[in-house]
């Protein structure tokens, strides 16, 4: 499972590029999602490298997203005891879990695909360079859940 999220604006984006990150759900900044691995999934987010980033996400951090970051419709938070009634999932921790290892989606929940992120405590390091060169777009790999912890 993917994590991927918007780091840089709308302003000068060519329109295959913004129709791209429309179909990821990367519509704000500080926007995350969860995608499949897959062919067509990795061609999007090479296309939007220049304003993204992404890597693998672990079932602990998606844990704590989901506890602290998630949302049902309504804008209401999700329990574990929502959880318990309308899932097969007795905890937000068993859900990210089944998440992860690709048995469940966020969908079967009724947890909305987008988690709204705060800004990074401390700032991003740049939005112009990537990941490699010093900067916070492109692949990060693993590294992806240590930006999550600073932005939720």
């Amino acid at each position: 499972m993917i994590a991927a999220i918007r780091v840089r604006g709308t302003t000068g984006i060519k329109k295959d590029i913004a129709d791209t990150l429309m179909m990821l759900r990367l519509n704000q900044i500080n926007h995350a999602v969860l995608i499949d691995e897959n062919p067509s999934y990795n061609g999007m987010l090479q296309k939007g490298k220049d304003y993204i980033t992404w890597g693998e996400i672990d079932a602990e951090t998606l844990a704590k997203v989901i506890a602290k970051r998630g949302r049902l419709a309504g804008d209401v938070k999700i329990t574990d005891e929502y959880l318990k009634e309308n899932t097969d999932y007795s905890s937000v921790e068993e859900l990210a879990k089944a998440v992860v290892e690709s048995k469940a989606t966020l969908e079967d929940a009724g947890i909305k695909p987008v988690f709204r992120l705060h800004p990074p405590r401390k700032g991003y390091k740049s939005t112009k360079k990537t990941y490699n060169e010093g900067g916070s777009l492109g692949y990060r790999g693993e590294k992806i859940g240590e930006l999550i912890v600073k932005m939720i």
